[in-house]
């Protein structure tokens, strides 16, 4: 931590899209001086350009390694190891050298999150297109690190899925005791590690109104066993109303079955300032909900909301403080 402050670093995203302008637009805000310190991963010149489209007046300054990292309130820093041209990615065009930067940006950012120099990593939007481009990336889901899975969050809705980009009938196979417990300790777990000692969970149900032997094969056991273990879990709950009842207060998180199942929910609550969480890294790791919209790249017109959330969401849990008060319904104090 630099002034014991844990350091937070932003994977800028495609530096043909709106990642490096809304990462930008964050840290002037000025909302993350106490919080944390930023630091951004990514090309001093991708950077410096956002900078200028976006109206930012923050001076840009390029480390080539962590340890050069300093307390510095009005300076944006770029961990930047060099190797991206510019002057050779106009806004709004995929390349293979956009998506290769990329890579390598995340592959940075993870190792440092895995060391321990950095407490916070943040993956800016990227473009699948790009990443393709490469021959490496078969497509975004590969970005997601193994084993974890990720906990969505905006208002009072913190939503974890089993599963995420599979078919609906893939989705309800993949349902099983087994997988179910897991999810739901890594979820008690975690919210436990980042200051609520007894998160309450909810678990859908599979079915309309969780009533069909799907429900209490797969998902019963599960929440049996883990009540077991002292973990305030309950379910299968019915999946029509468990959303609601979570947004009016009774419940921390919801485990659900399937991708859509939650973020219907969440993106219908609100889209504008929800992040999602990677649970099970033994550093923060934490994404933006939307993608790198070539649209409006080099307009200054996105809007940073989503990655100034997931700035403060992520020095708020690497600092052991909970999520933050507009991100969520129950919190410390």
């Amino acid at each position: 931590m630099t002034s014991g402050l844990p350091v937070v670093a932003t994977m800028i995203g495609d530096p043909a899209g709106i990642g490096p302008e809304v990462s930008v637009k964050a840290i002037a805000s000025g909302e993350l001086k106490h919080l944390c310190q930023p630091l951004l991963i990514g090309d001093t010149g991708v950077v410096e350009r956002a900078v200028s489209v976006s109206g930012v007046k923050l001076p840009v300054k390029r480390i080539a390694s962590i340890a050069q990292l300093e307390r510095a309130e009005d300076t944006i820093q770029v961990l930047d190891t060099g190797g991206f041209d510019v002057s050779a990615c106009p806004f709004g065009q995929a390349s293979a050298a956009s998506g290769q930067a990329v890579l390598e940006w995340m592959r940075l950012g993870g190792e440092l999150g895995a060391q321990g120099a950095i407490q916070g990593f943040i993956m800016g939007p990227v473009d699948s297109t790009s990443l393709k481009m490469t021959g490496r990336m078969p497509d975004i889901d590969a970005l997601q690190p193994a084993g974890t899975f990720m906990l969505r969050i905006t208002g009072p809705l913190r939503v974890v899925p089993l599963s995420e980009h599979v078919r609906i009938t893939r989705a309800v196979e993949l349902v099983t005791p087994e997988l179910v417990l897991r999810v739901i300790r890594l979820v008690h777990d975690n919210l436990a590690q980042w200051g609520m000692p007894k998160p309450r969970i909810a678990v859908a149900g599979i079915n309309p109104h969780a009533m069909f032997a799907e429900d209490r094969e797969r998902i019963t056991p599960a929440i049996e066993s883990a009540r077991a273990l002292g973990i305030d879990a309950q379910g299968p709950l019915v999946p029509d109303a468990v959303f609601r009842q979570t947004i009016e207060g009774r419940f921390d998180a919801i485990v659900t079955m399937y991708h859509d199942q939650g973020q219907i929910a969440v993106k219908t609550v609100g889209f504008e300032g929800a992040c999602t969480v990677y649970i099970g890294l033994p550093y923060v790791m934490l994404s933006v909900p939307h993608g790198s919209a070539y649209d409006i790249a080099g307009k200054g017109v996105a809007q940073h909301r989503s990655m100034l959330a997931a700035m403060t969401t992520a020095a708020s849990l690497a600092s052991g403080r909970g999520i933050p008060a507009q991100q969520g319904s129950r919190n410390l104090p």
